[in-house]
């Protein structure tokens, strides 16, 4: 599953707005958390398209601290 830039454009209020110099796109990392989900939570094997897992990882990990996957 990957969410396309105009759905991401309805749901992008509910995420933390990036600042400085951010790599990755929280949409790049939104679609990196799903198809680690899709394929058992294995981030070490997430395809290089999605970024660095470690990166994405370390987002997703932060933004279920902040109770922003709750939302």
């Amino acid at each position: 599953m990957r969410i396309t830039e105009e759905q991401y454009k309805r749901i992008a209020t509910m995420f933390p707005l990036q600042r400085g110099n951010v790599k990755y796109s929280n949409l790049q990392v939104l679609n990196g958390m799903l198809y680690a989900l899709e394929n058992g939570g294995k981030w070490r094997q997430l395809p290089e398209s999605y970024g660095n897992w470690n990166s994405i990882y370390k987002r997703v990990n932060r933004w279920a601290k902040e109770g922003v996957l709750q939302r």
